[in-house]
């Protein structure tokens, strides 16, 4: 069981893998984003480090995707096609170029290539309101005063994802939207648990 979760900013997308990761007894991918060393100066000098943050991210995420290609039970918290809603996103926010963006796809384009299909692409959907709260909830002091950037990325998230599958040609079947509540709540994760392991079911045959 290969699975890869994908969300926007304040989604839920840690808290989720780290529980089904403990819940399976299988190797955790944590996302490199939250340690790189790039991610205050992006959000502090978007339009610098917008295509630099973008490919330190992308290499990280690729590598240790690359390092546990012949693992076969792997939570993966973010994925490739995650990456690259961000890169769509900085793009029609006029953030990165044309030639950047085209570069980025181009990258993505071999490495995805070199490492296996997830069985399941897992989508965390919330409402704006409850993935601002979300955000806020956390505290993380790189985060705060982005309300406008915040507002744009979600505004756009999950329609550049669903287009991003569709040029990609990801199967429906392999692709999971998750509507979410508490996730701490035993009930709750039971439902996505189950919902989780019928949508597989249906992916791998």
């Amino acid at each position: 069981m290969r699975l890869g979760i994908i969300g926007p900013i304040g989604s839920g997308k840690s808290l989720l893998s780290k529980k089904l990761a403990k819940y399976y007894g299988c190797k955790l991918l944590e996302e490199p984003v939250e340690k790189n060393e790039y991610l205050p100066y992006f959000y502090n000098d978007k339009e610098t480090f917008a295509m630099l943050s973008q490919n330190a991210f992308y290499s990280s995420l690729f590598l240790l995707m690359w390092k546990t290609k012949d693992e076969p039970n792997v939570i993966c918290d973010s994925t490739l096609y995650s990456n690259l809603v961000f890169t769509e996103l900085l793009r029609l926010e006029g953030l990165m170029s044309a030639m950047e963006v085209a570069l980025t796809y181009a990258i993505a384009d071999e490495h995805l290539k070199r490492i296996p299909d997830l069985d399941l692409q897992i989508v965390l959907v919330r409402p704006t309101e409850q993935l601002f709260a979300n955000v806020r909830k956390r505290g993380r002091a790189i985060e705060k005063g982005q309300e406008d950037y915040l507002n744009f990325h979600y505004g756009h998230y999950y329609d550049v994802l669903k287009r991003l599958f569709k040029n990609y040609k990801v199967p429906e079947k392999k692709i999971l939207w998750l509507q979410l509540n508490d996730m701490e709540e035993e009930k709750e994760f039971d439902r996505i648990v189950a919902t989780i392991e019928e949508a597989y079911k249906k992916s791998i045959q």
